[in-house]
């Protein structure tokens, strides 16, 4: 059964939350026990006795407010496939959050109030979701039963959404009349709307066809060099890590990266057994033919559509710290098992997450701000560019003194 990764987005109470606890309720997610918490705790009750969104909102402050500000995840599942859902916040300065969430989707679902329209955050969602590649986008259109499930409504705000969709070159995009609260159109086809032709909201999300377009070539990073040196095992030498993208198999000819070394798979061991194959998402230990000097962060490929090797990189940089960024400032880059010291060059430009305009970026770059780099790193880093393959192309700068992670980078 596969796994569908999908990401809320919309402005501060469009109903993100409840939509997620409507999905988690109506497919049975939620335990007895979970369920006799929310309805204690329940003050804006629906039609069965429980506010919903309490199911995603789960940190005190968020409760008190009655909003979002953490991306959430939750898990449910259904006979035809599992999911994860990522809530992420509607404010504006929660931008970051959003392109965190987003980063690791597969798809992105935009709620909009059918008495509000489109408005801003509508727009600034859809230009993230546009950023990070994301192919598929479904728009809920909310509440739909405070405006008597108008198709008026309805129809009005689809046209003007895909005026936005065109502009941003969103091709997949497809429109839902929902109410989460009633539960039209989540789970089941309402007849509220007997106008509406189209399947209901988790309907989709379960047909919705996956890995249309594959990450390129085949990746394995290193994670972890396993050497036993026991008198059992004396001459063990494995290499564990995951499958980040493609296939690998017993006897392909392999590159190892940065260093340009070649050689021969040996074996694959998945879960402690010898395997032909290994594929995209497995955790593997690989064993090569040649006694080489291989560790934490190096890159196996196969010889087709071999990634780029370089100091010298191009990225997009969204913004994460109070700290504000300033050109030559150093950093470490993380990208997946490799860890490098990198100095920001030069800041070419800002992405104005309004209009997708790029401005001159005067000044120091702040929180949430979108800007295109130049970094060189210490190290030569192995990647490929994030529209080919979203796992070697990303990484994230960490702040060497304080640990923490200061921008999230999608590589040009």
């Amino acid at each position: 059964m596969d796994i569908l990764r999908f990401i809320t987005a919309g402005s501060v109470d469009d109903g993100k939350s409840t939509l997620i606890g409507r999905l988690l309720y109506d497919s049975k997610s939620i335990l007895q026990d979970q369920l006799e918490v929310l309805e204690k705790h329940s003050k804006n009750k629906n039609e069965d006795g429980v506010d919903l969104a309490l199911l995603t909102d789960g940190l005190r402050a968020e409760r008190e407010q009655g909003i979002t500000i953490d991306v959430a995840y939750r898990y449910f599942s259904t006979p035809k496939r599992k999911f994860i859902i990522a809530d992420a916040p509607g404010h504006v300065q929660y931008t970051r959050n959003m392109i965190t969430g987003a980063s690791n989707s597969d798809l992105m679902v935009i709620l909009i109030d059918a008495r509000k329209g489109v408005i801003e955050q509508t727009r600034r969602h859809s230009i993230i979701a546009s950023l990070l590649q994301l192919k598929k986008v479904a728009v809920a259109i909310n509440k739909m039963d405070m405006v008597e499930y108008s198709k008026e409504v309805f129809e009005t705000i689809k046209a003007d959404y895909a005026k936005i969709a065109d502009s941003l070159g969103l091709k997949d995009v497809s429109y839902f009349p929902i109410s989460a609260l009633k539960g039209d159109n989540i789970v089941s086809v309402s007849s509220q709307t007997d106008w509406y032709e189209g399947s209901s909201l988790l309907e989709y999300l379960e047909q919705v066809t996956l890995h249309e377009e594959l990450n390129t070539g085949s990746r394995f990073q290193v994670q972890y060099v396993i050497r036993p040196q026991t008198e059992e095992l004396h001459d063990y030498r494995g290499y564990a890590g995951q499958i980040l993208s493609g296939q690998f198999r017993k006897g392909d000819k392999i590159h190892i990266l940065p260093a340009g070394l070649t050689t021969e798979i040996a074996k694959i061991e998945i879960n402690g057994t010898e395997q032909d194959l290994a594929v995209e998402g497995q955790p593997a230990v690989i064993h090569t033919t040649h006694d080489l000097d291989i560790s934490r962060g190096d890159l196996f490929t196969t010889e087709e559509q071999v990634p780029t090797v370089e100091k010298d990189l191009e990225v997009l940089l969204c913004w994460l710290d109070q700290k504000s960024l300033q050109p030559g400032n150093k950093y470490l880059l993380q990208q997946n098992s490799r860890l490098v010291k990198a100095v920001v060059k030069e800041v070419d430009y800002k992405i104005n997450v309004n209009t997708l305009i790029q401005e001159k970026a005067e000044g120091e770059i702040k929180l949430n701000e979108i800007v295109k780099v130049t970094l060189r790193t210490a190290q030569p880093l192995v990647y490929d560019r994030f529209i080919n393959n979203k796992k070697t192309g990303s990484a994230i700068l960490v702040d060497e003194t304080s640990n923490s992670t200061v921008a999230a980078c999608i590589i040009q």
